[in-house]
């Protein structure tokens, strides 16, 4: 097994040296792949003590990327979450492009609404090309490509810091430019909704962001399939009274239905039950 090309490695005294950096993606690559990995297995392939690598792991594992465990590490589902986008576009792909079919028949022409970047909400743009005198306010840099050429659509993209492993806009500067906006709707993404924590996310960034969109919107969507639905993430980041509908698709557990229903938050899961008055 080897992760390293020469461009990977430092020489110094005819040993190959690999700086912290590289090291720690090294193992996050690994563990994406793997699951787990040892402190013996990464000494070896890097060329460093398992003291060293036992440092690297309590780095990652202090920020969310890992469970250190006694001879190693462990996954931690947050490191999917890292090399989010590309691979989580086409997870549950069918269920996301429905679920957006749904979402798209809230939007009427006239709308503002906010749209994050998470992986489900970015196919909504599919089904809202057309809509007249339609404003777009998002911190996706893939859903501002698939829209900046509709001369229907006027789109606002939020200024900040690219993190160009999710594509999308965070930072100090992203959240006070959410801040001067107001939407009438929201359409949010997350990693996970339950009646006992409410919203939560493998990533703070993210989190800060999809919360400022729905503080600022009159009307909140969250799209997620059902498979988020009762899940719990790392990051708690918003009660279920700032969410009005969740729609998601229909392997849904309909007893979740009237459960969130009592919580005053709606679940769609079929365009009959669209009824938002």
């Amino acid at each position: 097994m080897s992760y390293f090309t020469g461009n990977l490695y430092i020489k110094m005294n005819t040993k190959k040296i690999v700086s912290p950096v590289l090291r720690r993606e090294i193992i996050l690559k690994h563990l994406k792949s793997h699951d787990s990995i040892s402190t013996q297995e990464i000494a070896r392939e890097v060329n460093a003590s398992e003291i060293t690598i036992r440092r690297d792991l309590s780095k990652l594992e202090e920020k969310g990327l890992l469970v250190r465990t006694r001879n190693g590490a462990i996954k931690n589902s947050a490191i999917d979450d890292l090399f989010a986008y590309d691979d989580k576009i086409n997870q549950h792909k069918e269920e996301k492009d429905y679920i957006c079919r749904i979402a798209a028949e809230f939007i009427a022409p006239g709308d503002v609404i906010f749209i994050d970047c998470g992986s489900t909400v970015s196919l909504l743009v599919s089904y809202i090309r057309e809509i007249e005198s339609l404003t777009v306010i998002t911190n996706s840099l893939p859903i501002t490509s698939e829209l900046i050429n509709y001369n229907n659509i006027k789109l606002i993209l939020i200024g900040g810091e690219v993190n160009n492993k999710r594509k999308a806009i965070y930072g100090y500067s992203a959240m006070n430019n959410i801040a001067q906006y107001h939407a009438n709707k929201a359409f949010i993404g997350t990693d996970g909704i339950s009646l006992s924590n409410g919203i939560t996310s493998h990533n703070v960034q993210s989190a800060s962001v999809t919360f400022k969109m729905a503080e600022n919107s009159d009307e909140v969507f969250l799209l997620c399939d059902s498979s988020k639905i009762e899940k719990n993430s790392l990051v708690k980041f918003a009660p279920l009274s700032s969410i009005d509908y969740v729609i998601t698709d229909q392997n849904v557990d309909h007893i979740l239905v009237s459960k969130y229903s009592a919580r005053n938050v709606k679940l769609i899961y079929e365009k009959e039950h669209i009824d938002i008055h």
